[in-house]
């Protein structure tokens, strides 16, 4: 793989991540009473615990695109 090919993979990773972040942020405020409900005929768990569950997933997937993919897009663009 060249050096453009690699570059161009961690951006559409970013951009493709970005997507599934937004669409997950945008179902729970949506659909929020509805995943609850779905999640809670398996699991135990009181409204509080669930959000804090999601919230924290969101933002441990964040900090995983801006590690795993923004910051190798940034710095192969800025020495390439």
């Amino acid at each position: 793989m060249t050096f453009e090919s690699i570059r161009a993979v961690f951006a559409w990773c970013s951009v493709i991540n970005m997507g599934l972040l937004l669409w997950w942020l945008v179902f729970f405020a949506l659909a929020h009473d509805w995943m609850y409900h779905f999640h809670c005929k398996w699991f135990k768990l009181s409204e509080e615990r669930f959000d804090t569950i999601h919230y924290a997933g969101m933002a441990i997937f964040k900090i995983g695109i801006f590690l795993f993919n923004l910051v190798p897009y940034l710095a192969m663009r800025i020495t390439g």
